[in-house]
């Protein structure tokens, strides 16, 4: 008697496929000689691809299982063996089922003498010019027929550059569903839409999470179908390999969203980020004036630091729309994934992103030393190599501005004096004091009434800085800091005292997000501005 994982396999041999995969929180999978394709119908679930497996798993094998990997052979009536094999990953079970060995059903149906019956219908219908489907015998269903993905590379002329965006999502699924979500994000004007299996949406607003009412808990496949519709093929192929990928997706005339597709013990899940369409400017975002002294450098390294979701993005989009605006330079942004797309102005702005456009920060940052620019803009200085390639860039000539996730100006040197060997350390010093030219420490605190506002740390690299870099004396330079107010400088509690005093943020607000609380603490009571009891403890 036959069973449906037979039956599935039957018919992934009609359509040619080499191997059929069953992933959690995905429709079935088959693979094709042009590429793969996923089943019409639900996706899998791991007590699905249990009972899918429950006939035809060998005892050896379900031992075998259970240390994390297990492949068997079992014979598919009428076709030949099939090589399965099974993988556990992060608690869900993955399997592959290998088709080369059998004898397809369309063959058969060639050395047949009487006529083939017509072919099964698919979900988007073939071109005209891909070869034809074999056609299926009589007698078997064909209501899960298989989508067959279009070979665009071999029929079709290479995509224009714009056609071959990196946030062009799959068109095999609905979008209005996950669309209407991000919709309402913006409308309330959150920062992050939150999707987890087994939970309902939740958005993050003004810093808060809150569950966005109407909406129940979404199971494995509510998850699957909200967001895979989005996820463009490359992103795809990451996410099955590893388990979480980068991308980033746009509602035209509304915002673009920088997501993260992920795996955790419930299932699938995502968080997706608002980037505004619009660019705010520097008047936008109240930033000092003195900040601008730092797009006119012809060369030098400036930090943009901060903890995650502390605005840095937005504040090097502003700095970098001022110099597009203002000088007539070649601008080379490398991130991951691009966040605010800057039209060229008076700058010719090309943007990079890691993974689609080139492999790592470190090579698209050694290329663009080739590539004749004036400014260079870096989403994250993740490891040692990328940070030494952005000293060096900065020391030949260049204008580098990156992003580090450090709280301060003073632990912002520290972490990248650290990165390097202790034999290293004494060159980056000097290295650094002749590079750094500004540092900006930003948080974002909740303002009174709604909204957000950031607190700003700006240090500039004078001369007295620079020496205390080069003579390992970094805890002095909050005191070179305090006395270089006028020349726009500023220390975080500073920001914050003022932010509290001018009646933005409630003192408490600000204490929470000091490093130095007790200074802090100090200041508003110096100045006679009451803290509830609970904080001050």
């Amino acid at each position: 008697m036959s069973h449906p994982i037979a039956d599935l396999l039957k018919r992934a041999l009609l359509v040619g496929a080499t191997e059929v995969r069953l992933v959690p929180g995905r429709r079935t999978i088959v693979v094709l000689p042009h590429g793969e394709s996923e089943v019409k119908g639900d996706p899998q679930t791991p007590e699905k691809i249990s009972s899918l497996l429950a006939p035809i798993v060998t005892p050896a094998a379900k031992q075998h299982l259970s240390t994390g990997f297990a492949e068997w052979d079992f014979e598919l009536e009428g076709r030949g063996p099939v090589r399965a094999c099974a993988e556990v990953k992060v608690g869900l079970t993955n399997v592959s089922f290998f088709l080369d060995r059998c004898e397809t059903l369309a063959k058969q149906a060639e050395r047949a003498p009487q006529a083939p019956p017509p072919a099964p219908a698919f979900a988007k219908p073939a071109a005209p010019s891909l070869p034809r489907v074999p056609a299926v015998p009589s007698g078997i269903e064909t209501d899960d027929a298989f989508d067959i993905p279009r070979p665009a590379l071999r029929t079709q002329p290479p995509l224009a550059s714009s056609q071959r965006a990196y946030d062009n999502p799959m068109s095999d699924g609905v979008t209005t569903a996950i669309d209407r979500l991000l919709a309402r994000l913006v409308e309330v004007k959150g920062s992050d839409l939150h999707i987890s299996t087994n939970s309902v949406p939740i958005m993050r607003i003004d810093g808060e999470m809150k569950q966005v009412p109407g909406y129940d808990v979404l199971q494995a496949e509510d998850v699957q179908r909200l967001l895979m519709p989005i996820v463009p093929p490359r992103n795809r192929e990451e996410f099955d390999s590893t388990h979480d990928t980068d991308f980033a997706y746009e509602l035209v005339g509304k915002a673009r969203f920088r997501a993260n597709l992920f795996v955790d013990l419930r299932g699938m899940g995502a968080v997706m980020r608002v980037i505004p369409s619009k660019i705010l400017t520097v008047d936008d975002l109240n930033l000092p004036k003195e900040l601008l002294a730092l797009c006119h450098l012809p060369k030098g390294l400036v930090l943009v630091t901060g903890p995650t979701g502390s605005g840095k993005s937005t504040t090097l989009a502003a700095l970098v729309d001022y110099i597009n605006r203002t000088r007539e330079d070649h601008i080379i942004t490398i991130e991951d994934p691009v966040e605010f797309v800057h039209p060229n102005k008076k700058c010719l702005v090309n943007q990079r992103q890691v993974g689609e456009h080139t492999d790592s920060f470190k090579r698209a940052l050694r290329a663009a030393l080739r590539e004749d620019p004036d400014i260079v803009l870096l989403g994250e200085m993740r490891d040692l190599e990328t940070i030494a390639i952005a000293l060096e860039t900065a020391e030949t000539g260049h204008l580098v501005f990156g992003t580090l996730h450090t709280s301060s100006a003073p632990s912002t040197i520290d972490r990248i004096i650290d990165q390097y060997p202790p034999a290293q350390q004494e060159q980056i010093r000097v290295m650094l004091a002749n590079s750094l030219k500004g540092v900006i420490a930003q948080m974002l605190c909740r303002k009174i009434g709604g909204g957000r506002v950031a607190a700003l740390e700006v240090m500039f690299g004078v001369p007295a800085i620079a020496n205390l870099i080069r003579e390992s004396k970094v805890f002095q330079i909050p005191s070179i800091m305090q006395t270089g107010r006028k020349q726009g400088m500023c220390l975080m509690n500073d920001s914050l005292f003022r932010l509290a005093k001018d009646g933005v943020v409630a003192p408490e607000e600000a204490l929470a997000k000091a490093n130095d609380k007790s200074g802090l603490l100090a200041a508003f009571q110096s100045a006679g501005i009451k803290v509830e009891p609970a904080i001050v403890s």
